[in-house]
């Protein structure tokens, strides 16, 4: 039971902090960009027939949604602008229900460390140490943000994507191919280990994620990439930070318990 408060404190102490740092970065970073790429589809949906076809949402069935496979947990909130959906109000509300959803995913995230953190210290007797913990995110970020970006990198509002059923399940499916990978390579130690686990890293790429054959949008591409490297480097910063500070708070109330 000691354990369990362990974690569950450990985990809200730690996602409270890094969703809010988070939600922080972002304001510097994605927030600013995705109001720009708001002005383009706005404009797009306001003059269809001065805008490429491809570039209206409902044309096919983007989903803002799905930007941030892990920025979101870290992009800068959703962003679903179809017909009559609500949206959150420019400003002290919208920047509320981001830093709402950024911490309540760190916590989800840090509840998921810190079980992995209980059974490696139940398994060897130490508690994991913070650069223990660090490495521990960085194998996150590699998982949930890296290996599923190289295949669908984060998304402007419209920008024309895949329908979303079909990328969700590739997302998932490299997620598990990568964690599985990782750790063939990390604790089985032997060759066909890693041979099998070079193997599901690569798999879900060989594959190839699901896209568009023509993508057409007012969106410029400078924006788009600028966006990517906003949403890759808020995730390496949400993901070291939540590794490295939920193993130190853990092994604080582990050693108090």
């Amino acid at each position: 039971m000691s354990t369990f408060r362990s974690i569950v404190f450990a985990s809200v102490i730690s996602g409270f902090i890094v969703g809010l740092v988070v939600t922080v970065v972002q304001q510097f970073g994605t927030v600013p960009l995705i109001l720009k790429a708001e002005v383009f589809e706005k404009a797009a949906e306001t003059h269809p027939h001065d805008a490429p076809v491809a570039a209206q949402p409902a044309a096919d069935g983007h989903d803002h949604a799905a930007h941030d496979h892990g920025d979101h947990a870290h992009g800068a909130g959703d962003h679903d602008h179809g017909a009559g959906a609500w949206e959150p109000h420019d400003g002290f509300e919208r920047n509320a229900y981001t830093a709402a959803a950024n911490v309540l995913t760190a916590i989800g995230f840090a509840l998921l460390l810190a079980g992995f953190f209980a059974v490696r210290s139940g398994a060897t007797g130490i508690s994991v140490s913070w650069h223990e913990g660090l490495l521990w995110g960085l194998a996150g970020f590699a998982v949930f943000a890296l290996a599923p970006g190289l295949g669908l990198p984060p998304e402007l509002p419209g920008v024309p994507a895949a329908p979303l059923l079909s990328r969700q399940i590739w997302w998932l499916a490299a997620v598990l191919a990568t964690s599985g990978g990782l750790a063939l390579i990390a604790f089985r130690r032997s060759v066909p280990a890693a041979m099998s686990g070079v193997i599901l890293l690569t798999l879900p790429h060989l594959i190839g994620a699901p896209e568009l054959a023509n993508i057409e949008t007012n969106v410029p591409s400078s924006l788009t990439h600028q966006f990517v490297t906003a949403v890759t480097v808020t995730s390496l910063v949400f993901w070291t930070l939540l590794g490295g500070l939920t193993s130190a708070v853990f092994a604080r109330f582990d050693q108090r318990a």
